[in-house]
């Protein structure tokens, strides 16, 4: 339910997100008066600081128009300044996915949530957690990536996960670290002493970063996720493999917010307990 707002205040507030879309548009109030069909005074009266009257109907409609914004954000009610039209478009895009890290908008993505809660569900592991060699087998046959170009790409996503003030946290099936230390399904072929030295190197970086960092192993057979990350409370991707789908409404974003965090609540393996399972399947290895 919406919280009534003294006219005071809406008036301000249609002040200030009329003057924010004219600047935008780059219109002074000549301009935006000519394209309203009023008079100039009539947008200057809009802008006055002490006026509290609200203009009419037609007014904002028309203002909002041509300022291509939603008139309901002129007015206070709602957050988000695209008009209905534009805010499907706006709220939900499809985007490119490289096969790997090296993706600059994924880069982008991360730096533009600096400072909230990552959380990410990994088609496989996690990428920014993997060995020199590990990439080099992945990315082995790969035709537009090479294996030294994912590697620089992880390698500076985990120095920026290093640096940065965000908290990340990962989920993935336990079946998913089971296969790998056994050398199964996705993981055949690949040499005991790859997957020696990687359970090794999850467990050094895991003592290095925890608790910034936090994984958790949940049951397949019990919850599902595909892959996807959450950047903090703005924005939410979905891997479909040759696409993202990118959420920007706050609803969405919100909702895939709550299904991670059900993965996180019906994980058989805690944060905590993360290093415990690396340590029990590198034993198996020998």
């Amino acid at each position: 339910m919406q919280t009534k707002m003294d006219k005071r205040d809406r008036a301000r507030l249609l002040r200030e997100r009329l003057a924010e879309a004219m600047a935008q548009a780059g219109l002074n109030q000549s301009a935006l008066a000519r394209a309203v069909g009023v008079d100039r005074s009539t947008v200057s009266q809009i802008l006055t600081r002490d006026e509290t009257r609200l203009p009419n109907a037609q007014v904002i409609g028309e203002c909002a128009t041509t300022l291509r914004v939603s008139a309901d954000w002129l007015l206070g009610l709602t957050e988000r300044p695209e008009r209905p039209g534009d805010l499907i478009g706006a709220g939900l895009t499809m985007t490119a996915a490289p096969r790997t890290s090296v993706d600059e908008q994924i880069y982008t993505w991360h730096r533009e949530a600096a400072g909230f809660k990552i959380r990410h569900v990994p088609a496989t592991l996690p990428d920014m957690l993997k060995t020199r060699e590990m990439l080099r087998w992945e990315y082995a046959g790969h035709f537009s990536r090479t294996p030294d170009q994912a590697i620089g790409a992880v390698e500076d996503r985990l120095a920026w996960m290093r640096a940065t003030e965000s908290d990340y946290e990962i989920a993935f099936p336990v079946h998913e670290l089971e296969s790998f230390a056994r050398g199964e399904g996705y993981y055949r072929g690949l040499a005991p002493e790859i997957r020696r030295d990687q359970l090794d190197w999850f467990a050094h970086l895991y003592d290095q970063i925890y608790p910034t960092l936090r994984i958790f192993l949940f049951d397949a057979r019990l919850v599902f996720s595909g892959p996807l990350t959450v950047f903090g409370p703005r924005m939410a991707a979905i891997y479909m493999g040759h696409h993202y789908i990118v959420f920007r409404e706050g609803e969405r974003v919100r909702t895939l917010i709550q299904h991670f965090d059900r993965l996180v609540r019906e994980a058989v393996t805690d944060a905590r307990e993360f290093p415990d399972a690396v340590a029990r399947l590198r034993a198996e290895i020998g």
